[in-house]
């Protein structure tokens, strides 16, 4: 994908920002344009499927570029955070102003803050694991650094993993075991991290509420929320129905990209720093964003990743289009 193709990534940020700025219908434009306009849009691009040649993803590597337009998420979002709680704080707001910036800034809360830390929490640079741990306590999910690392990429798709989807299980019956079951293994896998994270982020609520006030802080809580929410509804898509076989020594088969949902939709992939080629990212976990491909030997979504949550919203639509789906990449990847 051509460099200049990931700067789409801050079209999120910028709606983020007119919803800000202008407020009333306006405050909605971040859902609106994530979840209308974007897979509005995929429904008539074709996959990318292109892959970085060989002898190029030594260039891609050694190009900074790609890292500083990562890095430029972090102070976008905390710059977010502070807008939002100041305009919470001081502009008298109607409900439904209110109610559509905290539903902006959480889908923020995830694409910039989770979904980047995501990327960040894999590299080999201690900096910028520790950015991802910074970008992380902007939504109040630390333990998604523990648990995703040490438990989701040995687990993914198996019964061990909490954040792989089950086939026929609802979308809202996930989020509440993917949490609870993700922060339960974080805590097992680092009690001693787990106790500075909680001591860190209890630290932050105490300083919103001391200096933007208790509304502030709810709306906050709200959005990390949000966040979260739409993290586990990507980790929903990205693992349906998937395992992995457990072999007769008790332990399970090599991770392979057939264990993951791939997407290549170009704006999906492009928002989202390449999450969507998440077949190659689970077969390669450090490889960086940039460099990541897709392969005919993984299964393929139907649609980009915003589409793909607005089906799984409605778990009787969503079983009815991707249970033979599901079958049918089975049965194509056999062949």
């Amino acid at each position: 994908m051509n460099r200049l193709a990931y700067l789409f990534s801050l079209s999120i940020p910028i709606s983020i920002g007119i919803a800000l700025h202008f407020r009333q219908e306006w405050s909605w434009l971040t859902l609106v344009y994530t979840f209308g306009f974007l897979p509005f849009l995929e429904l008539f691009l074709l996959p990318e499927k292109s892959n970085p040649k060989p002898n190029e993803d030594q260039v891609l590597l050694r190009s900074r570029y790609y890292d500083l337009v990562l890095w430029a998420m972090v102070p976008i979002q905390y710059g977010i955070i502070v807008k939002f709680l100041h305009i919470v704080s001081t502009v008298p707001l109607k409900t439904h102003e209110l109610a559509g910036l905290i539903f902006s800034v959480g889908i923020g809360c995830g694409v910039l803050g989770i979904n980047v830390a995501h990327e960040l929490g894999h590299r080999k640079s201690k900096i910028e694991r520790v950015l991802a741990r910074i970008l992380l306590l902007s939504t109040l999910y630390w333990q998604f650094y523990i648990e995703h690392n040490q438990g989701h990429h040995r687990n993914v798709s198996t019964q061990k993993d909490p954040e792989s989807s089950r086939l026929n299980e609802p979308l809202y019956y996930f989020w509440i075991r993917a949490i609870r079951d993700a922060t339960r293994n974080a805590i097992h896998l680092a009690p001693f991290e787990m106790g500075f994270a909680f001591l860190i982020e209890l630290t932050l609520l105490l300083v919103i509420q001391q200096i933007y006030g208790g509304i502030s802080l709810i709306a906050f809580m709200g959005s990390s929320l949000i966040g979260v929410l739409l993290l586990q509804s990507v980790n929903y898509i990205e693992h349906y129905g998937l395992t992995r076989k457990l072999l007769a020594e008790g332990s399970y088969e090599k991770v392979l990209p057939c264990h993951s949902w791939n997407a290549d939709h170009p704006l999906s992939r492009m928002v989202l720093f390449e999450l969507s080629r998440h077949s190659d990212h689970h077969a390669h976990a450090t490889r960086k964003y940039q460099i990541l491909r897709s392969f005919e030997s993984s299964p393929q979504l139907p649609s980009g990743y915003p589409g793909m949550i607005l089906l799984a919203l409605l778990p009787p639509l969503w079983f009815r289009v991707m249970n033979p789906h599901l079958q049918s990449e089975l049965m194509r990847l056999k062949a």
